[in-house]
């Protein structure tokens, strides 16, 4: 089966979408992003999404150790406080539909991050849920090399 050419089929709607994307994940630090895009990628089973952005996170010298346990970052001593932060609002929000309670998040959230660093942390997260759900719903795994090709000449 061909996989669907996203930016043949709608080229207008996918070059905004992948330039809104490239905002939103050069609005906060590179590390904390991909940490973002890894963990929200996890929780909805996106393996497009998560070789793509391990592979990116390792480029720009994330560990090993930091990657493996993001499955379970409660329990690991390996993460900052604003990193944790972070992460506890992309669980939030990426399960949202599971009926969880907000407020702990965004406690944790307004102790990190300012309000303008809150809105680039929830819109970045709501760009990985959105590029999870397009790779899972079509089917893409595609090489991270020919994506970030294809991600640079949509942007142009």
């Amino acid at each position: 089966m061909k996989a669907t050419d996203l930016f043949a089929a709608a080229p207008d709607l996918m070059k905004r979408w992948s330039a809104a994307s490239l905002a939103a994940a050069s609005s906060l630090e590179p590390d904390l992003i991909h940490l973002v895009e890894i963990r929200a990628s996890q929780i909805n089973g996106c393996a497009n999404c998560i070789n793509m952005h391990t592979e990116a996170a390792r480029k720009i010298g994330e560990t090993e150790q930091r990657i493996y346990l993001l499955s379970a970052w409660r329990e690991a001593p390996v993460y900052s406080d604003r990193e944790r932060a972070a992460l506890g609002w992309t669980d939030a929000l990426t399960r949202l539909s599971e009926g969880h309670k907000l407020e702990d998040a965004r406690k944790a959230l307004k102790a990190q991050f300012t309000e303008e660093e809150q809105v680039k942390l929830t819109l970045m997260i709501n760009v990985i849920n959105g590029w999870n759900r397009i790779s899972v719903g079509f089917g893409f795994f595609v090489d991270p090399e020919v994506a970030q090709s294809v991600a640079a000449k949509a942007a142009a």
